[in-house]
């Protein structure tokens, strides 16, 4: 029994020499050395670079702040397109489904002019004169005024110089002083002035008949060219005046506003044998309805043709009221009107009409 101890003290060095020699591995290092080691070395490597436990969190913090609730804007409210600029609409008329053809409008303007015949058949110049000269210088005083105006002007005018020497041979300011009622009374003078020297000195006193020869002359213009050409020569030609070139546009014959290329739109319209009667028609139209600032739409005759119908007055009983010269029950602005002329003679100047 006294040996029980000391072989337990060796079975006890046994064990723990086995322990031992496991802990040992294949270079003689102890293995749990190596364990604590690598421990410590972790702890080393935990200090510099996160572990991947470690950086998740960071990297779940980052993410929840960008992830973070953010309120979400409302959606702009879309603004509704821009309407497109107003372009002008192909032209319709008497309530035609289809734009009109250039064939559809030459037609329609033909038969504007057929029923105009049919409502001024005494559509004339009215300018009062006697002869080519008379009709030249009254047309030169009607710019900027009247016919009216010019015709209870000229009377005495063409009484104290009566041709084209005469006139050209006048004092300046007894001539300014005769025609002062029609306006521009000084530039008018040096006007009909020029023009009666020119008739005297290059055309031995007589108006000639040719286009290119009258414009030549002072105050005289295309227009008046035609006025004097188509009603003292016989000669075609077609008047642009304002009134001519607002209701060509009002119905849609042309898109110019230049009166020469407006000239030469409606000349493609309608045969050469028209055109003066043309010009008288359309004047007279819109002189007595078919006015610039209150057209008579409700008393006009040819609304069935009109694209314009309704830019003007359309009540039949208010449109009467906007009437003028014959067609409502006025003077004219002839004081010496052609045969057939249905309305009343213009009152002489200082007369009360």
């Amino acid at each position: 029994m006294s040996n029980s101890p000391v072989r337990a003290q060796a079975k006890g060095a046994e064990r723990v020499s086995a322990e031992g020699n496991s802990a040992v591995g294949e270079h003689g290092v102890s293995k749990r050395v190596k364990a604590s080691n690598r421990k410590a070395e972790g702890s080393r490597s935990a200090e510099s670079v996160p572990s991947a436990k470690a950086v998740e969190p960071v990297a779940a913090a980052k993410a929840a702040k960008v992830s973070k609730p953010v309120a979400v804007a409302k959606p702009a409210k879309v603004s509704k397109p821009a309407k497109p600029a107003k372009v002008a609409a192909p032209v319709k008329v008497a309530g035609s489904a289809k734009p009109e053809s250039r064939l559809a409008m030459v037609r329609r303007a033909r038969k504007i002019n057929r029923e105009l015949a049919e409502v001024f058949p005494y559509a004339h110049p009215e300018l009062d004169f006697r002869n080519p000269f008379e009709l030249l210088v009254a047309t030169v005083l009607s710019a900027q005024t009247t016919d009216l105006r010019v015709n209870q002007t000229t009377p005495a005018l063409f009484a104290k110089y009566p041709t084209p020497e005469d006139l050209a041979a006048a004092v300046p300011e007894e001539v300014e002083e005769l025609i002062r009622p029609t306006g521009f009374f000084r530039a008018k003078t040096r006007s009909i002035m020029g023009l009666a020297a020119a008739l005297r000195d290059e055309f031995d006193g007589e108006v000639p008949g040719r286009l290119e020869d009258l414009v030549k002359l002072p105050g005289v213009g295309r227009k008046t060219a035609f006025v004097v050409l188509g009603n003292a020569f016989g000669v075609p030609g077609i008047t642009v005046d304002t009134h001519f070139m607002r209701l060509v546009r009002r119905w849609k014959w042309t898109e110019q506003e230049d009166p020469v290329k407006i000239e030469a739109e409606i000349a493609e319209i309608f045969p050469k044998s028209e055109w003066t009667m043309l010009s008288h028609r359309v004047i007279f139209h819109g002189r007595r309805i078919c006015h610039a600032r209150k057209p008579a739409c409700g008393a006009c005759p040819i609304t069935h043709l009109c694209p314009s119908y309704g830019e003007g007055e359309t009540d039949p009983e208010k449109a009467r009221k906007l009437l003028k010269y014959e067609m409502g029950g006025f003077p004219g602005q002839r004081l010496d009107p052609p045969p057939g002329y249905p309305g009343r003679p213009a009152p002489p100047l200082g007369a009360s009409g």
